[in-house]
C-alpha cells in the first residue's frame, strides 16, 4: 500500500496515553457524576437547588476530584494493563472525594438545609455513580484498545503460537505477552491429557502424546510455532516436542536469559528461534556466588587472553562482583575494542583497563603487573585451533608454555595471591600440539607451586589449573562453521560420522572456572563434569532440522576425513579413578604425576630457545620427552614416536 496507509495501520499501540488527558477525562467523568447524584437525589427528595449552588457544587466536584486523583496517582495507570487490582485505587480516590464533598454539605446546609436532612444519600449516591463511571471508563478504553489491537493484528501478520507449561512462567509470559502486537498465544501446550480442557491464565490448555496429536493442534489453530518461556523447558523437550516441531515445520521459539550476549553484542529479552546451543546446554549448576564474590570483592583482577570467547565471559562475570579494578590483557586489537565497549556499557561504575599486549612478550606482561598490581589473574591467552597448532608447533609452544611460564613468574615476583590457568580436555593423553602444549604449561604452574611451597623457591603465589572440554559457540568452533554452512545451502562438513566430543556453555564454564578459583589451595588441577558426549554428525543433522531444512534433500552432510592431530573420541575427564572429589560435584582434582620444578624450568628453558629458533623437529622430540604420554595421531609426527620408541629399545636392550 505504501505511503498510502491507512490510518489503522500508522497508529501505534507500544505509546502511552498522556496522563494529562487521562486526569481530564476522570475529573470530567467524576464532576458529571457528582451532578447527576445530586440533581437525581434533590429532584427525588423535592428539594430546590439554586442554579448558583449547583454551579458552586460543580466547582467542589473539580476540585475534590482532582486532590483526589493526585493523591492516589489513579491518573498514571497505563490504561492497557489496568486490572481489578486498579478498582481498589479507584474506591480510595473516590472516599477521598467524598471526604471534601462532605465537608462541602455541612457548610451549604446553611443555603440548602435539605443537604443536611439527605447528606447520606448525597455522599452515597456520589459514591456509587463516580465509582461506576470511572471503572465504566476503564473497560470501555480496554474494550477499544483491544479492537484497535485486533484490527491492527489483521493488518499485520502476527504470530499464532502455542505456549508451552502451564506453571507460574508460563503464566507470566501470558501477561507479558497479551498486548504483543507479534505474537499472539492461542493456548498452552502440556504432554498428557492431565490438564485437557483446562484453561490457564484464560487460555485453554492443549495436550500432546505423539507427532499426531501436535499436527491436529497445530493444523487446526493454525499456529506458527511452539514458545517455550525457558531454556530449561527447552532442553526438557529437545527429544520429543522440539523434534516433532521440526518434522511438522513449526518453528521453535524461546525466551533467552535477561541481557543474553550474542557475539559480543547484548541482546535484551526478546522472543529467537532456538539454537542448538538451547538444546546442548545443560541445567543450572550450582555455584558458590557469595564465596566467589568474597574473594573478588575490591580486588585488581587481571584477566588474560580478555579478547576471547572465555576470556570475554570470565570479564563479563568478574564485572558483577564489585571488583575493585578490571585489567584486560589481550593482542587481538578489534575483539580488545568491542569488550571494553560492551564493558563501559553494563558496568559504567567499574574501573577498566584494557592493555594491548601478547603474553610472549615478558617487558609486556612485567609492565602489566608493576603498574597495576593484581591480586588474582585469570590466564585465559593462548592458541586453541588443533589442527593450526600441528601446522605451527613452535608459534604454540611460544605462546602456551612460554606465554604462560612469563604470567607465572612475574605473578610469584610481584606477590599475585592467586593464579588461575584455563587449560583443556585436550591436554590429557595428549595427541596433538596444541594439547601437548597445554600440558606442558600446567607442569611448569604445578612444579612451580608445590617448590614454592616446599621452600625451594621464594614466592606466596597459589596455582590453580582448569581443564574442560569445548564451549558451545566459542571463536572458530563447530556450531558457528556449521551454521555458516548452513546459511550458504551446505554441504555440512563433518571428519568423521563416529567423531563425539564434551560440550559445556561458555557461561557455565567461567562460573566453573571461578568456583574452582575459590576451592583451590594450589598446585590443583581441576577436571570438570561435562556431561554426556555429541556426536558431531548428529549435532550437525539437528541444527539442519533446526533450520527447517531436510538432510539429504535441502542440505548434505559430507565427511572429510580426521584432521591432522584429531583425536576420534575424546578423553573423559572426571572419572573415579582418575580424580578426587571436591565439594562441587562439577567439579573434580585431577590425579596427575608431580614434577621438579628445577627439572621443569630448565626444559622449558631449552624448549623456549628451540621454539625461537623455529627447529620443529627438535621442539616436538622434546615436547614429547617432557610429556612421555604424547603420542601423535593423524599427523606427521608420528614418525617421531616410532624414533623415541627405538631409542628406547635401543636404551634397555
Amino acid at each position: 500500500m505504501g505511503s498510502n496507509k491507512s490510518w489503522i495501520q500508522r497508529i501505534s499501540l507500544d505509546r502511552y496515553f498522556n496522563y494529562w488527558v487521562v486526569l481530564l477525562i476522570d475529573t470530567f467523568v467524576s464532576t458529571a457524576a457528582t451532578l447527576i447524584a445530586f440533581l437525581g437525589i434533590s429532584y427525588l427528595s423535592e428539594t430546590v437547588v439554586p442554579s448558583s449552588v449547583l454551579m458552586l457544587t460543580a466547582g467542589v466536584a473539580v476540585l475534590a476530584s482532582v486532590v483526589s486523583f493526585f493523591a492516589l496517582r489513579t491518573y498514571k495507570i497505563i490504561i492497557r494493563y489496568s486490572t481489578l487490582k486498579e478498582v481498589g485505587r479507584f474506591a480510595g480516590a473516590t472516599l477521598l472525594k467524598e471526604a471534601f464533598v462532605l465537608l462541602y454539605l455541612i457548610l451549604a446546609a446553611r443555603i440548602v438545609p435539605d443537604f443536611s436532612l439527605h447528606r447520606n444519600f448525597y455522599l452515597a449516591g456520589d459514591f456509587m455513580i463516580t465509582l461506576a463511571a470511572l471503572v465504566v471508563l476503564r473497560v470501555m478504553m480496554l474494550v477499544a484498545y483491544d479492537a484497535l489491537k485486533s484490527r491492527l493484528a489483521a493488518n499485520r501478520r502476527v504470530k499464532r503460537v502455542l505456549l508451552y507449561g502451564v506453571d507460574d512462567k508460563s503464566v507470566a509470559m501470558i501477561m507479558r505477552l497479551q498486548n504483543s502486537t507479534h505474537y499472539r498465544i492461542v493456548g498452552c501446550l502440556t504432554y498428557g491429557q492431565k490438564l485437557r480442557s483446562y484453561r490457564v491464565g484464560e487460555q485453554p490448555v492443549y495436550y500432546f502424546e505423539d507427532e499426531e496429536d501436535l499436527q491436529q493442534v497445530t493444523a487446526r489453530l493454525s499456529v506458527d510455532g511452539v514458545l517455550f518461556p525457558t531454556t530449561d523447558c527447552a532442553h526438557g523437550e529437545r527429544d520429543r516436542l522440539i523434534r516433532y516441531c521440526e518434522s511438522l515445520g513449526v518453528k521453535v521459539l524461546i525466551t533467552p536469559p535477561v541481557d543474553e550476549v550474542v557475539d559480543g553484542k547484548i541482546m535484551k529479552q526478546t522472543i529467537r528461534e532456538i539454537k542448538i546451543e538451547d538444546l546442548l546446554g545443560r541445567a543450572e549448576i550450582k555455584i558458590n556466588m557469595n564465596e566467589i564474590a568474597a574473594g573478588l570483592r575490591g580486588r585488581t583482577v587481571l584477566v588474560t587472553g580478555a579478547a576471547g570467547s572465555i576470556g570475554s565471559e570470565l570479564c563479563r562475570q568478574i564485572a558483577t562482583f564489585g571488583v575493585g579494578r578490571l585489567i584486560l590483557f589481550d593482542s587481538a586489537e578489534t575483539p580488545m575494542h568491542n569488550i571494553r565497549l560492551e564493558l563501559e556499557a553494563r558496568f559504567p561504575e567499574l574501573e577498566f583497563v584494557p592493555v594491548v599486549g601478547d603474553v610472549r612478550v615478558r617487558e609486556r606482561v612485567d609492565m602489566v603487573y608493576r603498574i597495576y598490581r593484581p591480586s588474582v589473574v585469570f590466564h585465559a591467552a593462548a592458541y586453541k585451533h588443533v589442527p593450526l597448532m600441528e601446522e605451527n608447533p613452535c608459534e604454540a609452544v611460544m605462546a602456551n608454555v612460554v606465554g604462560t611460564r612469563n604470567v607465572a613468574d612475574l605473578a610469584v615476583k610481584y606477590s599475585v595471591e592467586k593464579m588461575v590457568m584455563v587449560s583443556t580436555d585436550k591436554a590429557v593423553n595428549p595427541t596433538n600440539i596444541m594439547g601437548a602444549s597445554k600440558r606442558l604449561a600446567e607442569i611448569y604452574i604445578q612444579s612451580l607451586g608445590l617448590a614454592i611451597a616446599e621452600g625451594k623457591v621464594g614466592g606466596s603465589t597459589r596455582f590453580v589449573t582448569t581443564r574442560f572440554g569445548n564451549v558451545l559457540g566459542s571463536n572458530g568452533s563447530v556450531i558457528p562453521r556449521f551454521r555458516e554452512q548452513i546459511e550458504k545451502g551446505g554441504p555440512v562438513t563433518v571428519t568423521h560420522p563416529e567423531i563425539i566430543r564434551y560440550f559445556m556453555t561458555i557461561p557455565e564454564a567461567c562460573r566453573l572456572v571461578m568456583e574452582a578459583a575459590t576451592l583451590g589451595n594450589g598446585n590443583e588441577i581441576f577436571v570438570f563434569e561435562m556431561g554426556e558426549p555429541v556426536k558431531i554428525a548428529d549435532l550437525a543433522r539437528r541444527m539442519i532440522e533446526l533450520a527447517g531444512l531436510k538432510v539429504g534433500e535441502d542440505i548434505e552432510i559430507e565427511y572429510t576425513g580426521l584432521r591432522p592431530g584429531e583425536k576420534l573420541y575424546e578423553e573423559v575427564l572426571s572419572t573415579k579413578e582418575n580424580t578426587l572429589p571436591t565439594s562441587n560435584e562439577k567439579i573434580h582434582i585431577a590425579k596427575v604425576r608431580q614434577y621438579d620444578y628445577v627439572v621443569v624450568a630448565e626444559q622449558i628453558a631449552k624448549l623456549n630457545e628451540l621454539a625461537a629458533m623455529v627447529d620443529i623437529p627438535a621442539t616436538v622430540r622434546l615436547m614429547k620427552q617432557m610429556v612421555p604420554e604424547y603420542k601423535s595421531q593423524n599427523s606427521r609426527f608420528e614418525e617421531y614416536d616410532h624414533e623415541i620408541e627405538g631409542e628406547q629399545r635401543e636404551r634397555t636392550a
